[in-house]
């Protein structure tokens, strides 16, 4: 066994993480790329305008209400107890009715809540770009909106049948998807601002999206295997009051509160800060996301595996891979994050720039960009521990979701307005670190304990 391949296996480095981790890695090394050409191709104004689009595509959380992570669970528990023969399940009759009827149910979620998103979002947010278009005076943002707007709407529509695709144990091939759709968009978008596109690159990466997905599921196997269970003859239905909607709605305000952790720092900074600041955040935060969905992979690839695990009772053996899973994906984290911030430090402390293009000014400073950092890397645990215990089909982090998003909105409305970025960024700080991580250990070591007894500690 040659070092490389010790490597990869001492990180944990199989090929469901390959694909998803590859699928990451083009959307962080392209988001960076995508960030040099919005640099070179985008005003200070445009630059707010794109990175503010993105925080209020966003809102489609309040539509999807946790849903796909539903599909994913749901679909993974009834999948423990079937098989595979080609493309077709095999096994009780029950089981594959419930996916079948889960399937129905969910598609026809994501269709009526799609098209309500698309009407909130041609007005809503129309509504609130307009209200800033004398602040930010020349910069052509209505037509890219409605485009926008139209495409997220499409993309949303088939969401789900990934979602679906993956809980029946077709990870790997669910990253293969992936990894062609991030890359597919990440050369869009940079064509895009080579021909003169500008805000109308993110509308164009959108349709790339849609194209992808109808791609796979018209040309691939993934296609036959939904075809298969949407023919499953259905005798037993998933009762989604009884069964789903007591997960559904906790997961739905973990989610909603998650908008304003994550997503509400930009449209502040557009409102109250000088032109600029918001598209610095906005930048920023596309990195950071970036590495987090990466190391984040290790833990999510799992799902189907952790969630039949559970099924099965074998909690032994699920505690022995979450382990290792957390372990493996918060040292990449950390290598991650350092490099980055070195990146950084000596693009400032050498002042380089790039086609007359100052990088670093288009970043945050250094230190806001650290105050950024270490809630990010603090998450990835997080992250992982909530993600666990879902797999049980419980949400026990409903509460913690909802008073760090209440905290952060009001923190962020409050000291944003009086001290600016900083005043966000120390106050993001204190409630990820202060209270956010040492909450979540806890609702994780004490679920954990009640959900499996004496098998609990590690």
């Amino acid at each position: 066994m040659n070092l490389l391949q010790r490597l990869i296996r001492l990180v944990g480095i199989d090929k469901s993480i390959a694909y998803t981790t590859g699928a990451q890695a083009v959307g962080a090394v392209g988001g960076f790329v995508t960030s040099m050409f919005i640099l070179w191709c985008l005003t200070k104004e445009e630059q707010d305008y794109y990175y503010t689009f993105k925080s209020v595509m966003a809102l489609q959380v309040f539509f999807e209400l946790g849903m796909n992570t539903v599909i994913t669970q749901f679909a993974a528990h009834e999948m423990a107890h079937l098989g595979w023969q080609g493309h077709r399940l095999t096994g009780d009759e029950r089981y594959r009715s419930r996916l079948g009827s889960l399937l129905s149910f969910s598609t026809k979620w994501y269709i009526v809540f799609a098209l309500l998103l698309l009407l909130t979002l041609t007005l809503g947010g129309g509504a609130f770009f307009a209200h800033f278009a004398s602040k930010y005076h020349g910069v052509e943002w209505q037509t890219p909106w409605l485009i926008l707007c139209l495409t997220t709407t499409l993309h949303l529509m088939l969401t789900p049948l990934f979602s679906f695709l993956q809980g029946l144990g077709k990870v790997k091939e669910v990253a293969r998807y992936f990894f062609w759709k991030y890359l597919i968009y990440t050369l869009s978008v940079i064509v895009s601002f080579l021909l003169g596109a500008k805000l109308y690159a993110l509308s164009i990466g959108n349709i790339t999206y849609v194209l992808t997905s109808l791609g796979f599921l018209l040309f691939t196997p993934l296609g036959k295997i939904m075809a298969g269970v949407a023919r499953e003859r259905v005798t037993e239905r998933i009762a989604y009051f009884k069964e789903v909607f007591p997960f559904q709605w906790k997961i739905a305000v973990s989610w909603i509160s998650g908008y304003f952790i994550f997503h509400f720092f930009k449209p502040v900074l557009m409102a109250t800060e000088a032109p600029g600041v918001a598209g610095q955040m906005g930048i920023t935060i596309d990195v950071l996301t970036a590495i987090q969905a990466l190391t984040l992979s290790w833990t999510n690839t799992k799902v189907p595996t952790y969630s039949g695990l559970i099924e099965q009772r074998r909690y032994t053996e699920l505690d022995t891979l979450f382990g290792r899973t957390l372990r493996q994906a918060t040292a990449v984290n950390a290598l991650l994050l350092l490099a980055f911030f070195l990146i950084m430090a000596g693009f400032s402390g050498l002042g380089i720039t790039l086609r007359g293009v100052n990088v670093a000014e288009r970043f945050l400073p250094l230190l806001p960009l650290v105050l950024m950092m270490i809630p990010e890397y603090t998450n990835q645990y997080v992250s992982g521990w909530a993600i666990y215990l879902r797999c049980h089909k419980q949400e026990p982090f409903m509460a913690q979701s909802v008073v760090m998003g209440l905290s952060t909105m009001l923190t962020t409305l409050v000291f944003g307005r009086l001290y600016g970025l900083m005043g966000i960024t120390v106050s993001y700080f204190i409630l990820s670190v202060g209270l956010a991580l040492p909450w979540g250990y806890h609702i994780f070591r004490t679920k954990k304990r009640q959900w499996h007894g004496a098998t609990a500690d590690l």
